[in-house]
């Protein structure tokens, strides 16, 4: 396999399991195991935190990516809006939370991935 390939599976599996590891660890630490019964503006601040670390998670794949960094993230962006998708879709009936909080992961999952992407990009412009 090209070593480029292998440093772009990487740079992508890092930034998802950074991502991962900071959302499940901070919901750990907060002791959430589910969303029911979790007050609206509770649930904008777990989409927040969320947001941020995948913003961070994305930063990563950009600084580790071989080559064409935004392309790294906007692909880890766009399995997070699928997985968004098909998540929200998985638990629409099963009442583990508002509907409107699955459709929002998988509406910024995009949005932040490039944040990260263009953070990265600045941080080396700086450099």
């Amino acid at each position: 396999m090209n070593r480029n390939i292998l440093k772009s599976i990487w740079a992508g599996l890092a930034g998802f399991v950074v991502g991962g590891i900071l959302s499940y660890g901070t919901d750990y630490i907060l002791g959430l195991h589910s969303l029911q019964y979790t007050a609206p503006l509770f649930i904008l601040g777990i989409i927040f935190y969320r947001s941020v670390y995948v913003v961070i998670g994305c930063y990563i794949t950009a600084r580790l990516a071989p080559n064409h960094p935004m392309r790294h993230v906007l692909v880890l962006g766009l399995l997070g809006l699928i997985l968004g998708i098909l998540g929200s879709a998985a638990t629409w009936d099963m009442n583990v939370g508002p509907h409107w909080y699955g459709l929002s992961v998988a509406t910024l999952a995009l949005p932040s991935a490039w944040l990260g992407g263009k953070l990265s990009a600045l941080h080396l412009r700086k450099k």
